[in-house]
């Protein structure tokens, strides 16, 4: 089976903003700043609505027969457009499982907007069984189909209450968590013209819900406690083989954290594994 881990990230849509809030007559700088400001008043919080985000980065884990593979979906100077394009080619071409965190709440409807904006059509990913009947029973848009699975949704069973950061959980897991950056930090990177800073640091996401999305695989029977050691050992080989400073970085913070772990506090088979 294909899997696919995504990631996205974003940047205020400052194109959008002017014409939509009357922003005319500002620079970029100043236009996402009254962006956030007119969204802080109107919401208390200055999170842009989902269609005034504009995609910069996507990154993928993908995991193929005894192959594994971790990039960013086209070239740093590559416009929106061609990479919703490349995003959307791999569900066309290969038919993957999704698996994201938050993906149902934030980065598929973002995509979904931009492809509106873009006109990147995507008839694989929006069947709901008129070309294939399989797709009636499963497919990428239900909520609890497993085509797409949205881990955060998914171990929250379903409660908004109950959602968790996945940088926490990643660390409780004893995985890395957040590095280098933060989502909030990319508008400052963007503006600095730090596009590889922001793609090196969506595929440390991406590389962080995979390993979430293998212990879960392991709770929930679909790999046995071997195949999910096995699994990890491919992550690792293939994080040192790549040798990109972002994944040897990943590396040692991810077996530094197994050091730190004292006997008896460890949690998961893999716990302890200085491999």
């Amino acid at each position: 089976m294909n899997v696919l881990v995504f990631d996205i990230e974003t940047v205020p849509d400052v194109a959008s903003g002017r014409d939509l809030l009357a922003l005319e007559g500002l620079n970029d700088a100043d236009t996402a700043s009254a962006m956030f400001n007119l969204r802080r008043q109107e919401a208390g919080h200055d999170f842009l609505r989902l269609h005034l985000h504009q995609v910069v980065a996507i990154s993928a884990v993908f995991r193929s027969r005894d192959q594994i593979a971790v990039w960013s979906l086209g070239e740093p100077e590559d416009p929106e457009k061609i990479l919703l394009e490349k995003f959307f080619h791999l569900i066309e071409h290969f038919s993957p499982t999704l698996v994201s965190w938050n993906g149902s709440g934030f980065d598929l409807p973002v995509l979904h907007y931009r492809a509106l904006l873009h006109g990147v059509a995507a008839p694989r990913y929006w069947d709901q069984g008129q070309d294939d009947r399989n797709f009636k029973w499963n497919n990428y848009l239900s909520r609890y189909h497993e085509r797409h699975t949205d881990l955060m949704d998914l171990l929250a069973l379903y409660n908004n209450r109950a959602f968790v950061p996945l940088d926490q959980l990643a660390t409780l897991l004893g995985f890395p968590g957040k590095m280098g950056m933060s989502g909030a930090a990319v508008w400052e990177a963007w503006q600095q013209g730090d596009i590889s800073g922001i793609r090196d640091y969506c595929e440390t996401d991406v590389l962080n819900t995979w390993l979430v999305y293998l212990r879960f695989q392991l709770i929930r029977g679909a790999l046995l406690a071997p195949d999910y050691e096995a699994e990890l050992v491919l992550v690792k080989d293939y994080l040192r083989r790549e040798a990109h400073p972002h994944f040897l970085a990943f590396l040692q913070q991810w077996e530094d954290r197994h050091r730190l772990r004292q006997p008896g506090q460890a949690t998961g088979p893999d716990a302890g594994s200085r491999r």
